[in-house]
């Protein structure tokens, strides 16, 4: 599916706007406005008990009644192929819901798996985010043309205006976004995690297994995934994209299929190409072969469409205080990924709290040299010596870039602006609750996902996977990321220092971000005083 988009911050965009565009800004400002929203009510089939899906999750939840089964994904290519397995077994309906949609070598082998799902009479409701679809609405309007295909934008950008110039005309508007990342079929079988749609989303290190997580998830807590969907596609903050293209599409569908074909023949010799045709996912999860999920309690934790337009103290749409109560009911440890980390006072207090009454509080995030977002990088900064003072474990991924690979990786992403991706960081928003309870989500532990974005993840009691998880990080962490520590020097200045060891064991000692220069240190330091937290 041919949608140009790039992981683009609101803060990088502003910042961008303010160096180029501010001179057009009064000119800019009022020229256009969006159209009228035409959007129908459409919800999920219920009526899908005689499907595949249907019949093959019935002989496993009747074992399991009042039960949710999950299957961990944590390969970048098994995530792919899961959710292609499910648009090959769909006989009735997909519902898919992205912030991002690239348009890559992922993209396109699964939009086409899923145009083929739509060619034998599958209903499809894709949303998106309007974040990663500037300039491709007559395209994806003649993709949604197709009788069983049905697109919808969430809070759009007006059209005929620069986006940059929205981002300050529109601020806590288009500057809050659709975070959320689910794949749903036949309503009997989901996939929800961290993942979007792109290259980079789906090569997870199998080493370390955390750059980034989705659950297939059956069982009763389908329904509630699919129940959230309908809230946002019949929100009126989600437009048909046939409402927003500005003329009749260039493209018409049959053109677009012969591109979609001759582009992945290209890539047939591909792993992904490879990976998709060897694979038998589908028919193991329509006759259960092989495939060990484990069973348990669930729910789905959802922020509501309303927060996109509400005030931010109206806590009421928010998932955040839902999750802050299972979080207080952790009584031996808690440990946290999020590849976005910026706690802010409240979130220092409420950890700190955490690890007084007894619980051992352990975070995984990016480094300075592994985050592909300084500015984020900022506000988690400015906390780590409260954390470390309170007891809390910090962890910080240990990976760079040599220069022969940023140069490749910066040459292989310049056609889509991709804005300092990175191949080794850390994308997970995993929560593991005393080695027994997990939320996997698309929620980071930062102000944009407490109060600005919306966000979804899946809550369940799962001690088998969790224990297993846990026990990866235990042997894992110390080798794959940066341990910090608290120095005091001679003149009882508290100073961070970052740890680990080489390949022959010896204990390495950093006393700056580890990779990083002096001007990329300045830069943070002066990014930091700056008053941007709330959207970082």
């Amino acid at each position: 599916m041919t949608f140009v988009s790039a992981w683009q911050h609101p803060i990088l965009l502003i910042i961008r706007f303010l160096l180029f565009s501010l001179s057009g800004f009064f000119f800019l400002s009022g020229c256009a406005s969006l159209p009228p929203n035409t959007g129908q009510v459409t919800t999920a089939l219920q009526d899908v008990d005689d499907t595949r899906l249907a019949r093959a999750m019935r002989v496993h939840e009747e074992r399991h009644p009042g039960q949710s089964g999950f299957l961990l994904l944590n390969n970048g290519l098994d995530a792919l192929v899961a959710r292609a397995a499910l648009a090959e077994a769909a006989d009735k309906t997909i519902d898919i819901q992205y912030y991002l949609f690239h348009d890559d070598i992922v993209g396109n082998l699964l939009a086409y798996k899923l145009l083929e799902a739509a060619e034998r009479g599958v209903r499809l409701r894709l949303l998106l985010d309007d974040m990663g679809l500037d300039g491709r609405d007559r395209e994806i309007a003649a993709l949604s043309a197709h009788p069983n295909i049905e697109i919808r934008v969430f809070n759009p950008f007006t059209r005929g205006m620069i986006r940059s110039i929205q981002f300050l005309t529109r601020f806590g508007d288009v500057t809050r976004r659709m975070h959320n990342k689910t794949f749903t079929a036949d309503n009997r079988a989901s996939i929800a995690g961290g993942r979007n749609i792109g290259n980079e989303y789906f090569n997870a290190d199998p080493d370390l297994a955390f750059g980034d997580l989705d659950i297939l998830a059956i069982g009763p807590v389908v329904k509630e995934v699919s129940a959230s969907f309908d809230t946002f596609w019949n929100s009126t903050l989600s437009w048909p994209i046939e409402d927003l293209a500005t003329s009749a599409p260039v493209i018409d569908f049959e053109t677009k299929r012969i591109q979609w074909e001759t582009e992945i023949e290209k890539q047939r010799d591909s792993e992904y190409v490879q990976a998709l045709r060897n694979s038998d996912l589908n028919q193991r999860i329509l006759t259960g072969e092989q495939l060990d999920y484990e069973w348990g309690e669930a729910r789905v934790l959802v922020d509501k469409p309303e927060k996109i337009s509400s005030d931010v103290q109206k806590k009421e749409y928010y998932l955040a205080p839902k999750l802050k109560k299972h979080l207080e009911k952790t009584e031996k440890e808690l440990i946290i990924l999020s590849a976005y980390f910026v706690p802010g006072r409240e979130g220092v207090r409420f950890l700190r709290s955490l690890q007084k009454k007894g619980v051992q509080v352990r975070i995984f995030t990016n480094s300075l040299a592994s985050n592909d977002v300084p500015f984020v990088h900022a506000g988690y900064a400015r906390y780590r010596r409260d954390l470390l003072r309170a007891g809390i474990e910090l962890y910080e991924m240990d990976r760079k870039l040599d220069k022969k690979e940023y140069r490749q990786h910066k040459k292989e992403n310049k056609k889509t602006r991709k804005i300092g991706q990175s191949k080794s960081s850390l994308h997970a928003k995993t929560f593991i609750m005393d080695r027994e309870n997990l939320f996997i989500s698309s929620f980071n532990f930062d102000p944009r996902s407490i109060k600005i974005n919306t966000e979804i993840g899946i809550l369940f009691h799962a001690p088998v996977m969790a224990g297993k998880m846990a026990a990866a990080f235990d042997h894992n962490i110390e080798e794959k990321a940066f341990t910090l520590e608290m120095e005091t020097e001679e003149d009882g200045v508290e100073m961070i220092r970052w740890v680990n060891t080489d390949a022959n064991g010896k204990r390495l000692v950093y006393t700056n971000d580890p990779y990083t220069s002096f001007m990329g240190r300045l830069l943070l330091g002066i990014t930091g005083w700056l008053p941007i937290e709330s959207q970082l």
